[in-house]
C-alpha cells in the first residue's frame, strides 16, 4: 500500500535497453535517408569536394604525428622484450602488422571522429537550435540529403587515404628508432616484414577504416540533427557524438576483427590444415 496523496514507484528495467533500440533504429533511418540523397538528382558533388578537403587537408598534420609517434612508442616499449629473447629482427613484423591492420586504422578514425565528428554534430547542432533545418524543410528541401549526403560521401573516400598516412608515417617511426637507434639488421628486418605483412592486411585495415569513417560520421551527423535547445545543447551533441563515435568503432573493430580472422582462415587454411578431409 502506499501513502495517502503518494504516486506508485513503477521500476521500468528494461526501459533504458528500449530506449537504446528506438535509438538505434531512427539512425538506421536517418543513415538510410543519408544514402538516398547520395543517389538524388541534387547530389551537390561541389559540397563534397569541399567537406573532403576541409577533411583532409586539415587532418593531415594531427594524423601524421600521431602515426610517427605511435610506431616509435610501440618500438621503444617492445623492443626490450624481444632483444631478451633474441628475436630483435621480428620486431619490424611485429610492429607493422599492428600498425596497419589495428592502430593505423583505429586511431585515424578516432582522431577524426573527436575532429571531424564534433565539428559536424556542433555545426549541424547549431543550425538546428537556430531553426536552419526546419527553414530548409518548409522550402521543400530534404535537410538530411542536403547536408549529411555530401558529408557521409568525403568521409567515406578521406578517411581511407588519411588511414594509408597514418600507416607510413607508424611505419617509418618505427623504423627508424628500429634501425638507426637500436642498430637492428635491416635486411631480415624487412625480410620478416615481407614474410608476416601481405596485402591482405592492408586491405583488411582499409575496409575497418572505411566502415569507422561512415559510422562516425553518420553518428556525429544524427546527434546534430537531435541537438537540444541552447548552447548546452550543442556542446552535449559534439560530446556524444564522440563518444558514441568510439564506443561504436571498438565494437565494430571487434566483430570485423572476428570475421576477418575466420575467413583469412578459410581461404587460406592454416599449414597442415586438411580442411577436414
Amino acid at each position: 500500500m502506499t501513502a495517502a496523496g503518494t504516486l506508485p514507484i513503477t521500476i521500468e528495467p528494461t526501459r533504458p535497453f528500449s530506449d537504446r533500440l528506438v535509438g538505434l533504429g531512427d539512425w538506421t533511418a536517418f543513415s538510410l535517408r543519408a544514402l538516398r540523397g547520395i543517389v538524388s538528382r541534387d547530389f551537390k558533388f561541389g559540397q563534397a569536394f569541399q567537406y573532403a578537403f576541409e577533411i583532409g587537408y586539415g587532418s593531415i598534420g594531427v594524423i601524421a604525428i600521431t602515426g610517427t609517434f605511435i610506431g616509435m612508442v610501440l618500438a621503444v616499449q617492445a623492443y626490450s622484450q624481444f632483444h631478451q629473447l633474441g628475436l630483435d629482427t621480428q620486431l619490424g613484423a611485429v610492429i607493422h602488422f599492428s600498425v596497419i591492420r589495428e592502430l593505423g586504422p583505429v586511431l585515424t578514425a578516432v582522431m577524426l571522429a573527436g575532429r571531424v565528428g564534433s565539428a559536424m554534430a556542433a555545426q549541424l547542432g547549431t543550425m538546428k537550435v537556430t531553426e536552419q533545418l526546419e527553414a530548409m524543410s518548409c522550402l521543400g528541401v530534404d535537410p538530411v540529403r542536403y547536408l549529411v549526403a555530401p558529408r557521409f560521401v568525403a568521409s567515406l573516400f578521406m578517411i581511407p587515404l588519411l588511414a594509408v598516412l597514418a600507416d607510413v608515417m607508424g611505419l617509418a617511426g618505427s623504423t627508424f628508432i628500429c634501425l638507426r637507434i637500436f642498430g637492428i639488421d635491416s635486411h631480415h628486418y624487412w625480410q620478416h616484414t615481407r614474410e608476416n605483412v601481405g596485402l591482405w592486411d592492408l586491405f583488411d585495415g582499409l575496409l575497418k577504416a572505411t566502415i569507422f569513417g561512415a559510422v562516425s560520421c553518420l553518428i556525429a551527423c544524427h546527434r546534430g540533427f537531435h541537438c537540444r535547445a541552447g548552447a548546452e545543447g550543442v556542446g552535449r551533441a559534439a560530446t556524444e557524438a564522440f563518444v558514441i563515435s568510439f564506443v561504436a568503432i571498438l565494437m565494430i573493430d571487434f566483430v570485423m576483427g572476428m570475421l576477418s580472422n575466420n575467413l583469412h582462415e578459410l581461404i587460406w587454411p592454416p599449414t597442415g590444415s586438411t580442411g577436414g578431409l
